[in-house]
């Protein structure tokens, strides 16, 4: 896992300007802290930060091809899972290899294949490749959008960069954001291709775009297709166990010390489960984590949809699977650790954060890192497989909102209370939230033979697969490559989410819970606590401790912060909510207030200007 950055400028030479990809390059150190290097043309530059996984000691960026025609030049960031067979496929072809690396078979099954290339590739990544014998670059992004690309267009061409924080290091960009980048702050809504600076978007997953003196142009190469499911039950169920186990097995290779996040819920026990079997074959133990709170467990509080902590179902799968397990266990003070929050925000360079689930986030993968460089995770599975309550809830699902938001603001106009009046007025977020939302659901696609049912189900499918996962993906891929460690996700292979779209509710549902198939297709890896425990969501902190000291943090905010916190935020509401006593701040005030400490780190960091009339 890398971090790739670059210039394309047809009316200028680049090579003029070292310094500035130099600049872009180094604002992705985190991603790569373990090489970095640019390359220049003359009208193309690209910047290259190296975390090395495969073929440590070569596969270094970026990569080059001297052809006779001009240079082929590739940024590469992720991992082809599948590699190795096309390496084989190209020595077939005549093609000779210097390295070990994966780096190396995209850049020569480009020389092969060209753009087609994406078609071959099964894997998380985003690169770029400068083909100098037609001046042309190209950018690919993976179906699913594990990996993170961005890009600006210039009068005379276009700058890129896996963050934005890359792209803004550009003399020519500027870092603005006005009403439409603030909706997507303020409504907690990802849109696919849509970045929060004005000027600059996001590639969408599953999409080339392809640039020359003439223009850009975006192409789709995968997306998601509704197909008619002719598999019973059985069969589905070991048709989803046989891919999920080689899936995993495709995500073991690597070169450097590897290990599982493990919740003790379904989906990360199963990763685990199928990881632990296959170490164990190979005379290995698989290394497994966890993230807990000092005194969760024992005062820990249910409620309707957190009805159980983690820590003994992680034990007991731990157990099961006989891995090499720690518990990494936070105190409110490092939660709360002002230096903490700052690291989160600057990873994210936006402030749409999910409160201290980003810092515990961070600090799980911080002391991951010093242990491991790769970790393979559950998430997905809620997304592919219809894990989350509100799947089951026909009231949630038959509003017309997003059903994560019904589910946790009501069905209301979810307004935001926290956002000054005139912002709030001018931002029109239900109305926003409301026509995004018939445009996802008009986007889904649906088979002539679907029941009502299996139409409704589809939509639910589309939308969590398309609009919720990308901002859990985004959160893990900046909360992780911040640390310098890669994070794989089994489920979200473009394989299993395909199948996982074509399988009818009733078989999702077999079994009168949530997960079916799944559950059935993983049952002989996992302990019987974790085949029986209800879904349980990613753990906050329950310490008013640190509650208290996010209050105080606020009002040393609201005292002496940026003066532009008003145009953000309300004052008056955020200080009735910091001055509470901190058992009467409901989980939702608490975040909201938590955002106005990412908006005051984010605008010292970003300085961006506000275009908010």
């Amino acid at each position: 896992m890398c971090g790739i950055t670059g210039w394309v400028s047809y009316g200028t030479d680049v090579r003029a300007r070292p310094g500035v990809v130099e600049d872009m390059t180094e604002q992705l150190r985190d991603r790569g802290p373990d090489a970095g290097a640019t390359w220049t043309d003359a009208h193309a530059a690209l910047g290259h930060r190296r975390l090395a996984v495969i073929d440590v000691a070569g596969g270094a960026q970026p990569m080059v091809e001297t052809t006779a025609d001009g240079d082929v030049a590739l940024t590469y960031s992720g991992e082809a899972y599948n590699f190795a067979a096309l390496r084989s496929e190209l020595a077939g072809r005549g093609h000779r290899f210097t390295t070990r690396s994966d780096t190396e078979v995209v850049l020569r099954g480009y020389l092969e294949w060209g753009a087609a290339v994406v078609d071959r590739l099964v894997g998380m990544y985003a690169f770029a490749v400068w083909d100098a014998r037609d001046d042309t670059l190209l950018l690919v992004r993976d179906r699913l959008g594990v990996k993170p690309l961005y890009y600006y267009p210039t009068a005379d061409g276009i700058v890129f960069g896996s963050e934005p924080k890359a792209i803004l290091a550009h003399p020519d960009t500027v870092a603005a954001v006005g009403l439409d980048g603030m909706r997507e702050i303020y409504s907690g809504i990802k849109r696919p291709g849509v970045a929060v600076f004005e000027g600059m978007r996001e590639l969408r997953p599953g999409h080339t775009l392809r640039l020359d003196r003439s223009g850009r142009r975006e192409h789709e190469y995968w997306a998601l297709q509704a197909h008619r499911h002719d598999l019973d039950g059985p069969a589905t169920v070991a048709r989803t166990t046989e891919l999920l186990e080689e899936i995993v097995d495709e995500q073991l290779v690597s070169d450097v010390p590897l290990c599982t996040l493990l919740s003790g819920g379904l989906d990360s026990s199963a990763i685990t489960g199928i990881a632990a079997e296959r170490g164990r074959a190979h005379g290995g133990t698989v290394r497994s984590f966890s993230v807990d709170f000092q005194g969760h467990t024992e005062n820990f509080r249910a409620d309707r949809h957190n009805t159980s902590a983690d820590a003994p179902f992680v034990a007991d799968a731990a157990a099961h699977m006989r891995t090499e397990h720690r518990d990494v266990v936070l105190d409110p003070s490092a939660l709360s650790d002002p230096a903490v929050r700052r690291a989160a925000v600057e990873a994210r360079d936006m402030p749409v954060g999910f409160g201290d689930m980003d810092m515990s986030l961070y600090l799980l993968f911080s002391s991951i890192r010093e242990r491991s460089t790769v970790a393979l995770s559950g998430e997905g599975a809620d997304e592919l497989f219809g894990g989350y309550w509100w799947f089951h809830d026909d009231a949630v699902t038959a509003a017309p909102a997003f059903p994560w938001l019904t589910a946790t603001m009501g069905q209301a106009r979810q307004e935001r209370p926290y956002g000054p009046p005139d912002l709030v007025a001018a931002l029109d977020i239900p109305g926003f939230a409301e026509q995004t939302f018939h445009d996802a659901v008009a986007a889904a696609p649906v088979h002539e033979d679907d029941s009502e049912v299996d139409r409704r189900w589809r939509q639910q499918l589309h939308l969590h697969m398309t609009y919720n996962m990308p901002s859990l993906l985004d959160r893990k891929d900046r909360m992780s490559m911040a640390v310098g460690l890669e994070v794989r996700v089994p489920f979200c292979d473009h394989r299993l989410a395909q199948l996982a779209y074509d399988i009818p509710r009733a078989l999702h549902t077999a079994d009168g819970r949530e997960k079916s198939v799944l559950r059935a297709a993983v049952g002989r890896y996992l302990p019987a606590s974790i085949l029986a425990r209800t879904k349980s969501p990613y753990p906050r902190s329950q310490n008013q401790g640190y509650v208290i000291k996010v209050q105080d943090q606020v009002r040393e905010a609201l005292d002496t912060g940026d003066a532009r916190l008003g145009e953000l935020i309300h004052r008056g509401w955020a200080s009735s909510v910091a001055t509470r006593p901190a058992e009467e701040v409901d989980p939702g005030s608490r975040m909201a207030i938590e955002r106005l400490l990412d908006f005051q780190i984010w605008l010292e960091q970003h300085d961006p200007e506000l275009r908010l009339a």
